[in-house]
């Protein structure tokens, strides 16, 4: 009997997973919420989806060519980014703004800090609430005018009129409106049973784990239920504030971003709770109807501090004893 042994180098568990396979269900999981954006807002929605996905993946292959780096377009996170940045801006956008975001998001965001895996923040939420600091006039006209769905509808939306403080109109959002979709808003977060079904999608794949998104939806529910200023205890405006803006799309597809969020079991249950905290104070108080992006954003900075505090101990490890004073 031989008496050599083969020995590798560490991760000794190995998976057939790989990011290209990844991304590839995160854009499988995020088609039926782009296929009704463009229903929803017509020819306008479909550019912009284009216009995201190629313009990243562009900036992400130029600037690894420029920089003698490895070009990894073709693990598809790139294209990712481009795809959510576009389900994160109104259809009636600039393109030229959108492709300033989407040179944000790779080159500012992902690139400057070491490309995938290094990035301390979502690109796409990065370009997003750049997007709302330097464009915040186009980034908050949701004026849409289109021929694929029967009715156009222009003005505020859903959240705005839902908002503490807001005035008062005579048309309020239907629950039913905000489930389908058929409401204003970003191209890919007004439909909810879209995105419920490209959550699903990837709950089955196993991509993403559940404790983040329903921690986040459960906070925030419990938080509007008992203490939403004027409709604490109301069922139904509570079914239209999780209906409503970027809860979904949120806490599916964006706050399970496998290198913004914690890794640890307790930390994802954590981090899920600390945004829907975030997210009801700045719905509920804040200077703007939504709240999503900077709930995330700000936790992705979190991460490192949850982390440290929920990481599980070894087996049969104690914790160090205290030395005693001589007197």
């Amino acid at each position: 009997m031989s008496e050599i042994f083969n020995v590798s180098t560490n991760p000794h568990v190995r998976s057939k997973v790989t990011t290209q396979s990844v991304m590839r269900d995160v854009l499988i999981a995020l088609t039926p919420a782009s296929l009704f954006g463009i229903y929803n807002f017509g020819f306008d929605a479909l550019i912009r989806i284009i216009v995201g996905i190629v313009a990243c993946v562009a900036f992400e292959a130029i600037y690894q060519y420029f920089m003698h780096l490895k070009v990894t377009v073709s693990d598809l996170s790139a294209a990712v980014t481009g795809l959510l940045i576009a389900l994160n801006i109104p259809s009636t956008l600039n393109v030229g703004f959108e492709i300033v975001g989407c040179a944000f998001a790779i080159i500012i965001v992902k690139q400057l800090f070491g490309g995938l895996g290094q990035n301390f923040m979502n690109p796409a939420l990065g370009a997003r609430c750049f997007l709302l600091i330097a464009y915040t006039g186009p980034m908050t006209n949701f004026v849409t005018k289109h021929s694929f769905a029967v009715d156009a509808y222009t003005g505020a939306t859903p959240l705005a009129i839902l908002k503490p403080g807001a005035e008062v109109v005579a048309s309020q959002p239907k629950l039913l409106d905000m489930f389908i979709g058929t409401t204003s808003g970003v191209i890919g977060e007004t439909s909810v049973i879209c995105l419920l079904i490209g959550a699903i999608y990837l709950l089955c794949k196993k991509i993403i784990n559940w404790r983040i998104p329903v921690a986040y939806i459960l906070t925030f529910a419990v938080l509007i239920f008992l203490l939403a200023p004027g409709h604490n205890f109301d069922c139904v405006y509570l079914a239209k504030e999780i209906c409503g803006g970027g809860l979904i799309l949120g806490a599916f597809f964006m706050a399970t971003d496998y290198v913004t969020s914690p890794i640890t079991p307790n930390g994802k249950l954590v981090f899920g709770c600390l945004l829907g905290i975030l997210t009801f104070i700045f719905r509920m108080y804040g200077g703007s109807a939504e709240g999503v992006s900077y709930a995330i954003i700000f936790s992705n900075l979190l991460v490192p501090l949850i982390e440290k505090v929920t990481v599980p101990k070894s087996f049969g490890k104690k914790k160090p004893e205290k030395k005693k004073e001589v007197a």
